[in-house]
């Protein structure tokens, strides 16, 4: 499938957050709350968010901590009804050259063995596997592969 034309990727802000937090819950069995976006956007000055936008409506969303020149991955997540349309792909280049003009020279994220999708995106965008984190998920103890690309 294609990628919808008119998306709007825009930094995350305050009246985000109620749409991120339902993404949140939609995507993952272990979401973050309401209040951990909140102090996000509002206590950590490393954190970056942007948003996905389509029709007036957040549908996608992704996180990450800048330290020093290290860009890390907290979380992301696309509505289920944007999944396989590239949203997500276009939404982590977008991370990547963020993070990059934020004076990141490498990115990590952790990503579930079980989730082949975002696996095979992650690999397409160069990243590599440098190890895991067993017991990393606290739903079901499944591992996390970290995974590492130069940005």
């Amino acid at each position: 499938m294609s990628q919808p034309i008119d998306l709007e990727y825009r930094y995350m802000t305050m009246q985000d957050v109620g749409a991120v937090a339902e993404l949140e819950r939609l995507a993952f069995t272990t979401p973050w709350p309401h209040d951990a976006f909140v102090n996000e956007l509002t206590r950590n000055p490393n954190a970056r968010y942007v948003v996905v936008v389509h029709q007036n409506r957040v549908i996608a969303y992704c996180g990450m901590w800048i330290v020093i020149d290290e860009a890390h991955i907290t979380n992301i997540a696309v509505h289920p009804l944007y999944r396989g349309k590239k949203v997500g792909l276009a939404l982590m280049i977008k991370m990547m050259g963020v993070a990059k003009m934020q004076g990141a020279h490498s990115m990590t994220l952790e990503v579930r063995p079980s989730n082949t999708a975002a696996r095979n995106m992650y690999i397409k965008l160069g990243f590599k596997e440098h190890g895991r984190r067993k017991g990393y998920y606290s739903d079901n103890n499944e591992d996390a592969i970290i995974m590492w690309v130069t940005l």
